[in-house]
Protein backbone atom coordinates (compact mmCIF):
# COMPACT_ATOMS: atom_id res chain seq x y z
CA UNK A 1 0.00 0.00 0.00
CA UNK A 2 1.24 3.44 -0.15
CA UNK A 3 2.14 4.69 2.82
CA UNK A 4 -0.41 6.89 4.54
CA UNK A 5 -0.23 7.99 8.31
CA UNK A 6 -3.03 6.84 11.14
CA UNK A 7 -4.30 10.29 11.32
CA UNK A 8 -4.89 10.35 7.46
CA UNK A 9 -5.99 6.66 7.74
CA UNK A 10 -8.54 7.77 10.33
CA UNK A 11 -10.14 10.80 8.55
CA UNK A 12 -10.14 8.60 5.26
CA UNK A 13 -12.68 6.20 7.02
CA UNK A 14 -14.08 8.22 9.21
CA UNK A 15 -12.36 6.38 12.42
CA UNK A 16 -11.60 7.18 15.58
CA UNK A 17 -8.23 6.55 17.32
CA UNK A 18 -7.59 4.75 20.91
CA UNK A 19 -4.24 4.58 22.47
CA UNK A 20 -2.01 5.72 19.53
CA UNK A 21 0.87 7.87 20.82
CA UNK A 22 1.81 9.19 17.47
CA UNK A 23 -0.61 9.77 14.60
CA UNK A 24 2.18 10.72 12.56
CA UNK A 25 2.96 7.27 12.49
CA UNK A 26 2.90 5.53 9.64
CA UNK A 27 1.84 2.19 7.54
CA UNK A 28 4.13 1.38 5.20
CA UNK A 29 3.32 -2.48 4.54
CA UNK A 30 0.42 -4.53 3.92
CA UNK A 31 -3.28 -4.39 4.57
CA UNK A 32 -4.62 -7.97 6.41
CA UNK A 33 -7.03 -9.94 8.04
CA UNK A 34 -5.25 -12.57 8.58
CA UNK A 35 -3.34 -12.33 12.12
CA UNK A 36 -0.63 -14.55 10.62
CA UNK A 37 0.08 -12.04 7.40
CA UNK A 38 1.19 -9.20 10.45
CA UNK A 39 4.34 -7.82 9.92
CA UNK A 40 6.45 -4.39 10.04
CA UNK A 41 4.34 -1.60 9.09
CA UNK A 42 1.37 -3.48 8.45
CA UNK A 43 -2.47 -2.38 9.03
CA UNK A 44 -4.78 -5.49 10.70
CA UNK A 45 -8.44 -5.08 9.65
CA UNK A 46 -10.49 -6.97 12.60
CA UNK A 47 -13.44 -8.71 11.43
CA UNK A 48 -16.01 -10.52 13.93
CA UNK A 49 -16.59 -13.94 12.46
CA UNK A 50 -18.80 -16.75 12.95
CA UNK A 51 -15.38 -18.26 14.87
CA UNK A 52 -13.05 -16.05 15.69
CA UNK A 53 -13.02 -12.48 16.54
CA UNK A 54 -10.18 -10.28 15.00
CA UNK A 55 -9.90 -8.47 17.47
CA UNK A 56 -8.53 -11.33 20.05
CA UNK A 57 -5.27 -10.93 18.02
CA UNK A 58 -5.07 -7.10 18.11
CA UNK A 59 -1.74 -7.48 20.84
CA UNK A 60 -0.47 -10.43 19.07
CA UNK A 61 -0.39 -8.13 15.65
CA UNK A 62 1.30 -5.35 17.01
CA UNK A 63 3.67 -7.31 18.80
CA UNK A 64 5.10 -8.43 14.94
CA UNK A 65 5.16 -5.26 13.78
CA UNK A 66 1.49 -3.99 12.93
CA UNK A 67 1.12 -0.37 13.41
CA UNK A 68 -2.71 -0.56 14.45
CA UNK A 69 -5.77 -2.22 14.05
CA UNK A 70 -8.72 -1.02 12.18
CA UNK A 71 -11.55 -2.61 13.91
CA UNK A 72 -14.88 -1.99 15.81
CA UNK A 73 -14.07 -1.50 19.33
CA UNK A 74 -10.91 -0.46 21.41
CA UNK A 75 -8.32 -3.08 21.97
CA UNK A 76 -5.40 -2.03 24.23
CA UNK A 77 -3.19 -1.23 21.01
CA UNK A 78 -3.32 1.15 18.68
CA UNK A 79 -6.50 1.11 16.75
CA UNK A 80 -8.69 3.40 14.68
CA UNK A 81 -12.16 2.39 14.96
CA UNK A 82 -15.08 2.38 13.32
CA UNK A 83 -18.82 1.37 13.34
CA UNK A 84 -18.21 -0.57 10.34
CA UNK A 85 -15.25 -2.22 9.72
CA UNK A 86 -16.23 -3.27 5.89
CA UNK A 87 -17.53 -0.17 5.23
CA UNK A 88 -14.21 1.63 5.88
CA UNK A 89 -12.06 -1.13 4.27
CA UNK A 90 -13.90 -0.34 1.29
CA UNK A 91 -13.40 3.85 1.78
CA UNK A 92 -9.56 3.00 2.33
CA UNK A 93 -9.29 1.36 -1.09
CA UNK A 94 -11.45 3.68 -2.68
CA UNK A 95 -9.33 6.68 -1.46
CA UNK A 96 -5.93 4.77 -2.23
CA UNK A 97 -6.82 3.85 -5.55
CA UNK A 98 -8.16 7.20 -6.77
CA UNK A 99 -4.79 8.81 -5.31
CA UNK A 100 -2.65 5.97 -7.28
CA UNK A 101 -4.38 7.03 -10.72
CA UNK A 102 -3.54 3.29 -12.06
CA UNK A 103 -5.49 1.84 -14.99
CA UNK A 104 -8.52 -0.52 -13.09
CA UNK A 105 -9.44 -3.36 -15.30
CA UNK A 106 -12.77 -5.08 -13.53
CA UNK A 107 -14.22 -8.43 -14.76
CA UNK A 108 -16.78 -10.72 -14.12
CA UNK A 109 -18.77 -13.49 -15.54
CA UNK A 110 -20.24 -16.84 -14.70
CA UNK A 111 -17.48 -19.05 -15.47
CA UNK A 112 -13.72 -18.56 -16.37
CA UNK A 113 -12.93 -15.53 -14.37
CA UNK A 114 -10.57 -16.64 -12.59
CA UNK A 115 -8.39 -18.10 -15.32
CA UNK A 116 -9.01 -15.09 -17.81
CA UNK A 117 -7.65 -12.89 -14.46
CA UNK A 118 -4.67 -14.91 -13.95
CA UNK A 119 -4.26 -14.52 -18.27
CA UNK A 120 -4.67 -10.60 -17.88
CA UNK A 121 -2.46 -10.32 -15.03
CA UNK A 122 0.42 -12.87 -16.97
CA UNK A 123 0.26 -10.50 -20.16
CA UNK A 124 0.15 -6.82 -18.75
CA UNK A 125 2.78 -7.86 -16.52
CA UNK A 126 5.26 -7.89 -19.87
CA UNK A 127 4.13 -4.21 -20.42
CA UNK A 128 4.06 -2.65 -16.79
CA UNK A 129 4.09 -3.18 -12.90
CA UNK A 130 0.59 -5.12 -12.44
CA UNK A 131 -1.29 -6.19 -9.33
CA UNK A 132 -4.13 -8.43 -9.60
CA UNK A 133 -6.34 -10.44 -7.46
CA UNK A 134 -4.83 -13.56 -5.93
CA UNK A 135 -6.88 -16.69 -6.10
CA UNK A 136 -10.71 -15.52 -6.23
CA UNK A 137 -10.85 -13.03 -3.51
CA UNK A 138 -13.35 -11.02 -5.41
CA UNK A 139 -15.49 -9.73 -2.78
CA UNK A 140 -16.55 -6.71 -0.69
CA UNK A 141 -13.62 -7.68 1.16
CA UNK A 142 -11.03 -9.47 -1.12
CA UNK A 143 -11.27 -6.82 -3.59
CA UNK A 144 -10.50 -4.09 -1.38
CA UNK A 145 -7.73 -5.59 0.58
CA UNK A 146 -6.15 -6.89 -3.49
CA UNK A 147 -6.16 -2.81 -4.07
CA UNK A 148 -4.62 -2.16 -1.60
CA UNK A 149 -1.76 -3.89 -2.23
CA UNK A 150 -1.04 -1.46 -5.05
CA UNK A 151 2.06 1.23 -4.99
CA UNK A 152 3.35 3.73 -6.62
CA UNK A 153 4.79 1.81 -8.93
CA UNK A 154 2.22 -0.26 -10.01
CA UNK A 155 0.90 0.08 -13.77
CA UNK A 156 -2.16 -1.85 -14.28
CA UNK A 157 -4.91 -3.34 -11.37
CA UNK A 158 -6.25 -6.33 -12.46
CA UNK A 159 -9.73 -6.87 -10.14
CA UNK A 160 -11.99 -10.13 -10.73
CA UNK A 161 -15.71 -9.23 -9.45
CA UNK A 162 -17.83 -11.86 -7.92
CA UNK A 163 -21.59 -11.42 -7.74
CA UNK A 164 -24.55 -13.54 -5.79
CA UNK A 165 -27.66 -11.08 -6.21
CA UNK A 166 -28.32 -7.48 -8.06
CA UNK A 167 -26.34 -4.93 -6.86
CA UNK A 168 -23.16 -6.47 -5.47
CA UNK A 169 -21.08 -5.75 -8.69
CA UNK A 170 -22.08 -2.15 -8.41
CA UNK A 171 -21.10 -1.63 -5.08
CA UNK A 172 -17.64 -3.09 -5.83
CA UNK A 173 -17.04 -0.84 -8.67
CA UNK A 174 -18.16 2.12 -6.07
CA UNK A 175 -14.67 0.72 -4.23
CA UNK A 176 -12.74 0.46 -6.86
CA UNK A 177 -13.88 2.69 -10.29
CA UNK A 178 -12.92 0.36 -13.45
CA UNK A 179 -11.77 2.29 -16.50
CA UNK A 180 -11.78 -1.02 -18.47
CA UNK A 181 -14.72 -4.02 -18.04
CA UNK A 182 -14.17 -7.13 -19.13
CA UNK A 183 -17.39 -9.49 -18.84
CA UNK A 184 -17.22 -12.82 -19.96
CA UNK A 185 -20.61 -14.47 -20.06
CA UNK A 186 -24.06 -15.72 -18.38
CA UNK A 187 -24.17 -18.94 -17.81
CA UNK A 188 -25.84 -20.83 -14.83
CA UNK A 189 -23.55 -20.42 -11.95
CA UNK A 190 -25.52 -19.44 -9.12
CA UNK A 191 -28.72 -19.58 -11.36
CA UNK A 192 -30.46 -20.78 -7.76
CA UNK A 193 -29.56 -17.45 -6.29
CA UNK A 194 -30.46 -14.98 -9.55
CA UNK A 195 -33.28 -16.97 -10.14
CA UNK A 196 -32.93 -16.86 -14.29
CA UNK A 197 -29.89 -15.98 -16.80
CA UNK A 198 -31.75 -12.37 -17.81
CA UNK A 199 -31.30 -11.42 -14.00
CA UNK A 200 -27.46 -13.08 -13.84
CA UNK A 201 -26.99 -10.72 -16.72
CA UNK A 202 -28.52 -7.80 -15.51
CA UNK A 203 -26.73 -7.98 -12.34
CA UNK A 204 -23.11 -8.76 -14.53
CA UNK A 205 -24.23 -5.42 -16.67
CA UNK A 206 -23.50 -3.14 -13.48
CA UNK A 207 -19.85 -2.95 -14.25
CA UNK A 208 -20.21 -1.76 -18.09
CA UNK A 209 -23.19 0.97 -15.87
CA UNK A 210 -20.20 1.49 -13.78
CA UNK A 211 -17.55 2.52 -16.80
CA UNK A 212 -16.57 5.93 -17.68
CA UNK A 213 -17.83 7.14 -20.93
CA UNK A 214 -15.60 6.67 -23.99
CA UNK A 215 -14.25 10.06 -24.11
CA UNK A 216 -12.91 9.15 -20.79
CA UNK A 217 -10.95 6.81 -21.72
CA UNK A 218 -13.81 4.09 -20.60
CA UNK A 219 -13.51 0.63 -22.74
CA UNK A 220 -16.72 -2.54 -22.82
CA UNK A 221 -14.75 -5.84 -23.44
CA UNK A 222 -17.76 -7.66 -24.18
CA UNK A 223 -17.89 -11.37 -25.47
CA UNK A 224 -19.29 -11.44 -28.80
CA UNK A 225 -20.55 -15.07 -28.82
CA UNK A 226 -22.61 -14.46 -25.48
CA UNK A 227 -26.12 -12.58 -27.14
CA UNK A 228 -27.06 -12.02 -23.30
CA UNK A 229 -23.50 -10.38 -22.58
CA UNK A 230 -22.99 -8.37 -26.29
CA UNK A 231 -26.87 -6.79 -25.36
CA UNK A 232 -25.19 -5.18 -22.77
CA UNK A 233 -23.39 -2.75 -25.27
CA UNK A 234 -26.94 -1.01 -25.22
CA UNK A 235 -26.03 -0.28 -21.57
CA UNK A 236 -22.94 1.64 -21.34
CA UNK A 237 -21.76 5.12 -22.66
CA UNK A 238 -18.22 3.15 -22.56
CA UNK A 239 -16.08 2.30 -26.14
CA UNK A 240 -17.00 -1.35 -27.05
CA UNK A 241 -14.21 -3.80 -27.48
CA UNK A 242 -15.84 -7.24 -29.09
CA UNK A 243 -13.71 -10.44 -28.67
CA UNK A 244 -15.12 -13.81 -29.66
CA UNK A 245 -14.61 -16.51 -32.81
CA UNK A 246 -17.38 -14.65 -34.34
CA UNK A 247 -16.14 -12.46 -37.40
CA UNK A 248 -17.60 -9.69 -36.12
CA UNK A 249 -15.45 -9.60 -33.24
CA UNK A 250 -12.65 -7.25 -33.00
CA UNK A 251 -10.44 -9.58 -31.27
CA UNK A 252 -10.87 -13.15 -32.57
CA UNK A 253 -9.40 -16.17 -33.05
CA UNK A 254 -9.18 -18.47 -36.11
CA UNK A 255 -8.25 -22.10 -36.69
CA UNK A 256 -9.09 -23.24 -33.23
CA UNK A 257 -7.47 -26.93 -32.38
CA UNK A 258 -6.07 -28.80 -30.00
CA UNK A 259 -2.87 -30.42 -29.89
CA UNK A 260 -2.24 -34.35 -29.19
CA UNK A 261 -2.37 -33.25 -25.47
CA UNK A 262 -5.22 -31.09 -25.35
CA UNK A 263 -4.15 -27.61 -25.82
CA UNK A 264 -5.77 -25.07 -27.60
CA UNK A 265 -3.76 -23.22 -30.62
CA UNK A 266 -5.33 -20.95 -33.17
CA UNK A 267 -4.68 -17.73 -34.97
CA UNK A 268 -4.76 -14.64 -32.99
CA UNK A 269 -6.37 -11.34 -35.03
CA UNK A 270 -6.61 -7.99 -33.64
CA UNK A 271 -7.10 -4.50 -34.79
CA UNK A 272 -3.36 -4.35 -34.90
CA UNK A 273 -2.59 -7.55 -36.53
CA UNK A 274 -2.22 -11.20 -36.09
CA UNK A 275 -0.53 -13.72 -34.60
CA UNK A 276 -0.11 -17.53 -33.54
CA UNK A 277 -0.51 -18.83 -30.30
CA UNK A 278 -0.28 -22.47 -28.76
CA UNK A 279 -1.42 -22.20 -25.09
CA UNK A 280 0.00 -24.21 -22.57
CA UNK A 281 -3.46 -24.31 -20.54
CA UNK A 282 -5.69 -27.49 -21.22
CA UNK A 283 -8.99 -27.51 -23.02
CA UNK A 284 -11.02 -25.47 -25.46
CA UNK A 285 -12.64 -23.38 -23.26
CA UNK A 286 -9.39 -21.13 -22.64
CA UNK A 287 -9.30 -19.43 -26.18
CA UNK A 288 -12.75 -17.31 -24.73
CA UNK A 289 -10.54 -16.63 -21.82
CA UNK A 290 -7.64 -16.19 -23.89
CA UNK A 291 -9.28 -13.60 -26.39
CA UNK A 292 -10.90 -11.78 -23.90
CA UNK A 293 -7.22 -11.21 -22.10
CA UNK A 294 -6.02 -10.19 -25.34
CA UNK A 295 -9.04 -7.60 -26.12
CA UNK A 296 -7.73 -6.05 -23.34
CA UNK A 297 -4.17 -5.91 -23.59
CA UNK A 298 -5.03 -4.52 -26.93
CA UNK A 299 -7.14 -1.76 -25.88
CA UNK A 300 -3.40 -1.06 -23.65
CA UNK A 301 -1.14 -0.80 -26.32
CA UNK A 302 0.57 -4.41 -27.05
CA UNK A 303 1.09 -5.59 -30.49
CA UNK A 304 -0.18 -8.86 -31.53
CA UNK A 305 2.70 -10.27 -31.83
CA UNK A 306 3.31 -9.38 -28.19
CA UNK A 307 0.13 -10.49 -26.80
CA UNK A 308 0.33 -13.93 -28.17
CA UNK A 309 3.92 -14.72 -27.02
CA UNK A 310 2.75 -13.67 -23.88
CA UNK A 311 -0.70 -16.29 -24.07
CA UNK A 312 1.64 -18.76 -25.43
CA UNK A 313 4.06 -18.70 -22.42
CA UNK A 314 1.14 -18.30 -19.51
CA UNK A 315 0.01 -20.68 -17.20
CA UNK A 316 -2.07 -21.74 -14.30
CA UNK A 317 -1.57 -19.56 -11.12
CA UNK A 318 -4.41 -20.27 -8.99
CA UNK A 319 -5.13 -23.78 -7.59
CA UNK A 320 -6.84 -26.74 -8.74
CA UNK A 321 -8.02 -25.42 -12.06
CA UNK A 322 -7.46 -27.92 -14.65
CA UNK A 323 -4.01 -28.77 -12.82
CA UNK A 324 -2.61 -31.43 -14.44
CA UNK A 325 0.16 -33.86 -12.92
CA UNK A 326 1.42 -36.96 -14.65
CA UNK A 327 2.06 -39.75 -11.90
CA UNK A 328 5.56 -42.07 -12.28
CA UNK A 329 3.27 -44.50 -13.65
CA UNK A 330 1.82 -42.99 -16.53
CA UNK A 331 -1.84 -42.03 -14.65
CA UNK A 332 -2.65 -38.06 -15.74
CA UNK A 333 -4.45 -36.47 -12.91
CA UNK A 334 -6.61 -33.17 -13.59
CA UNK A 335 -7.30 -31.64 -10.57
CA UNK A 336 -10.00 -29.05 -11.31
CA UNK A 337 -11.85 -29.31 -8.15
CA UNK A 338 -12.23 -25.42 -6.90
CA UNK A 339 -15.52 -25.20 -8.47
CA UNK A 340 -18.42 -26.43 -11.15
CA UNK A 341 -20.91 -24.94 -12.78
CA UNK A 342 -22.79 -26.55 -15.70
CA UNK A 343 -20.71 -24.48 -18.19
CA UNK A 344 -17.40 -25.01 -16.39
CA UNK A 345 -17.98 -29.33 -16.40
CA UNK A 346 -18.73 -29.56 -19.77
CA UNK A 347 -15.72 -27.61 -21.13
CA UNK A 348 -13.68 -29.71 -18.49
CA UNK A 349 -15.41 -33.10 -19.91
CA UNK A 350 -14.04 -32.10 -23.45
CA UNK A 351 -10.58 -31.05 -22.29
CA UNK A 352 -10.70 -34.68 -20.66
CA UNK A 353 -11.48 -36.40 -23.83
CA UNK A 354 -9.19 -34.25 -26.05
CA UNK A 355 -6.22 -35.42 -23.70
CA UNK A 356 -7.26 -38.74 -23.05
CA UNK A 357 -7.40 -39.44 -27.09
CA UNK A 358 -6.09 -43.39 -27.80
CA UNK A 359 -6.29 -44.04 -23.42
CA UNK A 360 -8.95 -44.64 -20.70
CA UNK A 361 -10.84 -41.65 -19.18
CA UNK A 362 -12.19 -40.87 -15.93
CA UNK A 363 -14.28 -38.29 -14.83
CA UNK A 364 -14.79 -38.05 -11.02
CA UNK A 365 -17.33 -35.59 -10.79
CA UNK A 366 -19.42 -34.25 -7.77
CA UNK A 367 -22.41 -31.57 -7.26
CA UNK A 368 -22.86 -28.31 -8.25
CA UNK A 369 -23.81 -26.50 -6.15
CA UNK A 370 -26.59 -23.18 -6.24
CA UNK A 371 -28.47 -24.32 -9.53
CA UNK A 372 -32.04 -23.97 -7.69
CA UNK A 373 -34.94 -25.82 -9.70
CA UNK A 374 -32.24 -26.34 -12.66
CA UNK A 375 -30.24 -28.52 -10.80
CA UNK A 376 -31.81 -31.95 -11.41
CA UNK A 377 -32.43 -31.29 -15.88
CA UNK A 378 -28.28 -29.68 -15.97
CA UNK A 379 -26.54 -32.68 -13.61
CA UNK A 380 -28.73 -34.92 -15.95
CA UNK A 381 -27.32 -33.03 -18.66
CA UNK A 382 -23.33 -33.32 -17.51
CA UNK A 383 -24.14 -36.94 -17.44
CA UNK A 384 -25.53 -37.77 -20.51
CA UNK A 385 -22.92 -35.65 -21.98
CA UNK A 386 -20.21 -37.62 -20.23
CA UNK A 387 -21.22 -41.01 -22.44
CA UNK A 388 -21.70 -39.22 -25.20
CA UNK A 389 -18.27 -37.59 -25.55
CA UNK A 390 -17.35 -41.53 -24.78
CA UNK A 391 -15.69 -40.70 -21.61
CA UNK A 392 -14.48 -44.50 -20.47
CA UNK A 393 -16.28 -44.19 -16.99
CA UNK A 394 -17.92 -41.63 -14.88
CA UNK A 395 -17.39 -42.12 -11.07
CA UNK A 396 -20.20 -39.61 -9.39
CA UNK A 397 -19.54 -38.58 -5.75
CA UNK A 398 -21.57 -37.60 -3.21
CA UNK A 399 -25.66 -37.70 -2.85
CA UNK A 400 -28.45 -36.45 -4.70
CA UNK A 401 -27.27 -34.49 -7.16
CA UNK A 402 -24.06 -37.23 -7.67
CA UNK A 403 -26.87 -40.10 -8.16
CA UNK A 404 -28.40 -37.44 -10.80
CA UNK A 405 -25.39 -37.47 -12.58
CA UNK A 406 -25.08 -41.08 -12.41
CA UNK A 407 -28.76 -41.63 -13.83
CA UNK A 408 -28.60 -39.01 -16.41
CA UNK A 409 -25.08 -41.68 -17.12
CA UNK A 410 -27.10 -45.05 -17.24
CA UNK A 411 -30.03 -43.72 -19.07
CA UNK A 412 -27.75 -42.71 -22.04
CA UNK A 413 -25.41 -45.27 -22.25
CA UNK A 414 -25.86 -48.43 -23.79
CA UNK A 415 -25.26 -51.28 -21.11
CA UNK A 416 -24.70 -49.24 -17.81
CA UNK A 417 -21.54 -50.14 -17.14
CA UNK A 418 -20.74 -46.28 -18.28
CA UNK A 419 -20.72 -44.80 -14.82
CA UNK A 420 -20.89 -45.59 -10.90
CA UNK A 421 -22.39 -43.79 -8.05
CA UNK A 422 -20.06 -43.79 -4.65
CA UNK A 423 -20.78 -42.39 -1.66
CA UNK A 424 -18.24 -40.19 -0.80
CA UNK A 425 -14.39 -39.00 -1.60
CA UNK A 426 -12.72 -41.79 0.04
CA UNK A 427 -15.14 -44.61 -1.66
CA UNK A 428 -14.36 -42.45 -5.48
CA UNK A 429 -10.02 -43.08 -3.90
CA UNK A 430 -10.62 -47.01 -3.49
CA UNK A 431 -12.55 -47.42 -6.62
CA UNK A 432 -9.94 -45.84 -8.51
CA UNK A 433 -6.91 -47.14 -6.22
CA UNK A 434 -8.03 -50.71 -7.61
CA UNK A 435 -8.61 -49.89 -10.94
CA UNK A 436 -6.56 -47.77 -12.23
CA UNK A 437 -3.35 -48.50 -14.52
CA UNK A 438 -1.07 -46.99 -16.55
CA UNK A 439 -1.67 -44.50 -18.96
CA UNK A 440 -5.34 -43.93 -17.74
CA UNK A 441 -6.36 -39.91 -17.28
CA UNK A 442 -8.46 -39.02 -14.45
CA UNK A 443 -10.33 -35.77 -13.97
CA UNK A 444 -11.99 -34.51 -10.64
CA UNK A 445 -14.01 -31.49 -10.42
CA UNK A 446 -17.23 -30.98 -8.31
CA UNK A 447 -18.14 -27.20 -6.79
CA UNK A 448 -15.72 -26.22 -3.58
CA UNK A 449 -18.08 -26.86 -0.82
CA UNK A 450 -17.75 -30.86 -2.19
CA UNK A 451 -14.19 -30.96 -1.71
CA UNK A 452 -13.12 -33.30 -4.07
CA UNK A 453 -9.55 -31.63 -4.18
CA UNK A 454 -8.69 -34.38 -1.57
CA UNK A 455 -9.50 -37.38 -4.21
CA UNK A 456 -6.67 -35.92 -6.93
CA UNK A 457 -4.40 -35.46 -3.97
CA UNK A 458 -4.79 -39.01 -2.71
CA UNK A 459 -4.58 -40.34 -5.80
CA UNK A 460 -0.93 -38.48 -6.21
CA UNK A 461 -0.09 -39.92 -3.01
CA UNK A 462 -0.49 -43.30 -4.56
CA UNK A 463 1.34 -42.51 -7.54
CA UNK A 464 4.56 -41.26 -5.69
CA UNK A 465 4.33 -44.76 -3.84
CA UNK A 466 4.01 -46.77 -6.63
CA UNK A 467 0.41 -48.31 -5.77
CA UNK A 468 -1.10 -49.08 -9.27
CA UNK A 469 -2.93 -51.87 -10.62
CA UNK A 470 -1.01 -53.30 -13.35
CA UNK A 471 -3.33 -54.21 -15.68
Amino acid sequence: MITLSLAEIAEVVGGRMHDIPDASAEVTGPVVRDSREAGPGSLFVAFVGERVDGHDFAAQVVQAGAVAVLGSRPVGVPAIVVDDVQAALGALARHVVHRLGTTLVALTGSAGKTSTKDLIAQVLRRKAPTVFTPGSMNNEVGLPLTALTATDETKFLVLEMGARGIGHIRYLCELTPPRIGLVLNVGSAHIGEFGGREQIARAKGELVEALPPAEEGGTAVLNADDPLVRAMASRTKAKVLLFGESDEADVRAENVRLTDTGQPSFSLHTPSGASDVTMRLYGEHHVSNALAAAAVAHELGMSADEIATALSEAGSLSRWRMEVTERPDGVTVVNDAYNANPESMKAALRALVAMGKGRRTWAVLGKMAELGDEALAEHDAVGRLAVRLNVSKLVAVGGREAQWLQLGAYNEGSWGEESVHVSDAQAAVDLLRSELRPGDVVLVKASRSVGLESVASALLETGAEGEVAAR
